[in-house]
């Protein structure tokens, strides 16, 4: 681009706006004099006089207003087409007849005046139209005469989307060359705004204009779908969400004026050429955290040539647990869960070069026999146990099923993985397990203990299994006899992921849908959140890490560093106006009140607990108070009876006296389980 175009682009909005109106009355006054000469016409006063001079100032006056109020300023330069256009034809003619009335008005009544006639006054609107134009069509061709032709579609060619880059220009110079040898072609690329500060302005990459760096990212796309109705897609370069402050800005902009948004993640090769692989933009990507990138050749390392078992693997969790898997090369994949659809699903969702080392069960996790027949056949090397159910105010009324499948599922699984010989049974635990006053929160720490009570011993002693619900009787289920010893059993606790099933941001997602409202329970809510996929990287990363570790420098649980909680509020606000619409005008907001079991503010770790930092990033050990196996061994039956006594206060308290130890870290004395606990139901 000229010095030119690059020093207006540089200039502030408002001052641009005052030098383009100084520029129009500039050519003005160009225009009067070329008009004078090209027609040679000789004028009977000096038109350096005070007369002269009152002239020219009444005729740059009369062109300020005019030009105003034909809407001359309220268009950008780049985007001048044939309604701007039209606009400054209509100042130049108002201008033209204006002043030949004026002019008629003066000769007529005042003085005669030579020198003056219609072809004066054509020659002027000609010319005042003329180099008006110019300055805005050239600028326009210096930014974007290669869009132009990239935009340009012959009769007859099938639609093509016409598209912004934002990123890189190592990856935009991918971009545009592998979206003009698609066939059939489904993107142009108009433009790139670059994310590099000092990326040459105005330059063209293989034809393409770089019409944007930081910090204009967002006013210049606000001045792009303000001035052309040709754009129908943003492509965010991979990563970028990362990189530049405005990213959630520039999504809201552009899915506001109706244009669709997505992501750049690679390459897909296909025969002899190859296809952009472009990605939705969610939520999770929107509210965004500094995430640190996995250390995928350890984590292969760990996966690749192993079999392995992921419980709840049609869930939100045990979903992106099953695909990295198969990414990472694992020999084979079990996943078992209950649900029908789930698995139908997941299977839709795995690659057709995958498929053969996939194999999914309908089993209920609390079917021990079920389970002890699938692990036998498959011989796992890891199971993952995601499955749980995790519905907060849904299981204070289902606090059965709740303990049957969180407790009960968990005791069952971890029982396999011992008399299996299976090598290594991680436990997907929540935030809600730290100081629970909830009934997921109380059956997921009672989990958490059980796994840690498993780690200590690295065996399995006498288990005691309820079988079920349904009017059963409580018994002590078999003692294992020949179990076999060295089974590491860790857990992970985090809080919430985006996306995942029943979470904020799929509820928030219906409502806006349905036109709203959207509802929070208290506006002073707050919650980590975090991405499945860095969430599943970083489990993972806990199972690789809690194989070398051995003896004192060994955990029963890894945390994972979720960064700093996020206010729910700021959650809905900014779904809202990443769906194009306006907070409390196009989408109310209603308070609800906290419901049953909730806490305004979650925490990740106790008080009692030592929080120990590895060389890992993201990720720390936990050191808790573990109780010990004979003392759950005790409370299972009754456990299993109060459940059969259908006694929800009773089987409450004794899952909180599973995390009430007598001794805490370096012999501290016995923690009080929260009052709330105790009182629940």
């Amino acid at each position: 681009m000229t010095a030119y175009a690059e020093a207006v682009s540089g200039i502030r909005p408002k001052m641009r706006r005052a030098i383009i109106m100084v520029q129009d009355l500039v050519m003005v006054l160009v225009s009067v004099a070329l008009s004078l000469t090209l027609s040679q016409s000789r004028l009977s006063f000096d038109a350096f006089s005070s007369g002269g001079l009152a002239c020219w100032a009444v005729i740059v006056l009369a062109a300020h207003l005019l030009f105003r109020t034909s809407g001359l300023y309220n268009t950008v330069w780049r985007f001048a087409s044939t309604p701007d256009f039209f606009n400054i034809l209509k100042g130049c003619g108002s201008l033209t007849v204006v002043l030949y009335l004026a002019a008629v008005t003066f000769r007529s009544f005042y003085q005669p005046v030579s020198g003056l006639n219609e072809r004066q006054f054509i020659v002027f609107f000609l010319v005042s139209f003329t180099i008006i134009s110019a300055p805005r069509l050239y600028y326009r061709f210096l930014r974007d005469g290669a869009s132009w032709r990239i935009l340009r579609r012959a009769p007859g060619d099938a639609p093509i989307k016409q598209a912004l880059f934002i990123g890189r220009l190592s990856e935009a110079d991918v971009i545009v060359r592998f979206t003009r040898t698609a066939q059939p072609a489904e993107y142009a690329i108009a433009g790139i705004m670059a994310t590099e500060s000092d990326a040459p302005l105005g330059t063209q990459i293989q034809g393409v204009p770089v019409v944007a760096l930081r910090p204009r990212l967002v006013e210049v796309l606000e001045e792009y779908v303000k001035g052309t109705e040709n754009l129908d897609l943003l492509i965010f370069g991979k990563g970028i969400e990362r990189e530049i402050e405005d990213y959630a800005e520039l999504v809201r902009v552009a899915r506001h004026s109706g244009i669709a948004v997505v992501q750049f993640s690679g390459l897909s090769e296909l025969g002899q050429g190859g296809k952009l692989v472009l990605d939705a933009v969610e939520m999770e990507t929107i509210m965004r955290r500094s995430a640190v990138a996995t250390d995928t050749t350890r984590i292969g390392a760990f996966v690749g040539g192993k079999r392995v078992l992921v419980t709840g693997g049609a869930g939100s969790i045990g979903r992106v647990l099953v695909k990295r898997a198969l990414e990472l090369g694992a020999e084979a994949v079990l996943v078992a869960d209950n649900s029908e659809f789930g698995i139908f699903q997941l299977d839709q969702l795995i690659d057709e070069k995958d498929r053969d080392r996939l194999t999914s069960r309908i089993v209920d996790v609390t079917d021990k026999p079920h389970m002890m027949r699938l692990v036998g056949e498959f011989k796992p090397a890891i199971i993952f146990h995601a499955a749980a159910l995790k519905h907060v105010p849904l299981l204070e009324e289902n606090w059965e099923a709740a303990i049957e499948t969180n407790v009960f599922g968990t005791l069952a699984c971890a029982e396999v993985a011992a008399e299996c010989g299976v090598p290594q049974f991680l436990l997907i635990s929540s935030d809600k397990a730290v100081d629970p006053t909830s009934v997921l929160g109380v059956t997921k720490r009672a989990a958490e203990q059980i796994v840690s009570s498993l780690h200590e011993t690295h065996a399995a002693p006498s288990l005691i299994h309820a079988g079920g619900l349904n009017g059963h009787q409580a018994g002590a289920h078999h003692a294992v006899g020949a179990h076999r010893p060295g089974t590491k059993f860790i857990a992970v606790r985090f809080g919430n992921v985006f996306g995942s099933n029943g979470s904020v941001a799929t509820v928030f997602q219906a409502q806006i849908e349905a036109g709203g409202p959207v509802t929070i329970t208290d506006r002073r809510m707050t919650r980590y959140f975090m991405t499945v996929a860095e969430a599943v990287d970083l489990v993972i990363m806990s199972a690789a890490d809690a194989e070398q570790r051995q003896g004192s420098d060994d955990y029963a649980i890894y945390m994972l560093d979720m960064g700093k909680p996020v206010p729910i509020l700021e959650v809905g606000e900014t779904m809202i106006r990443m769906a194009g619409k306006s907070p409390y005008t196009d989408i109310a907001i209603r308070f609800t009140g906290i419901r049953p079991g909730e806490k305004l503010h979650e925490t990740l770790h106790g008080e009692n607990e030592e929080v120990v930092k590895l060389d890992i990033a993201k990720l720390f050990g936990l050191r808790s108070d573990v109780v010990e196996w004979p003392r759950i061994e005790a409370a299972l039956p009754a456990l299993v009876a109060a459940m059969n006594d259908r006694d929800k206060a009773a089987a409450l308290a004794i899952l909180a006296g599973l995390y009430r130890v007598e001794q805490g870290i370096g012999g501290a004395p016995e923690q009080t389980a929260p009052k709330t606990v105790g009182q629940i139901g």
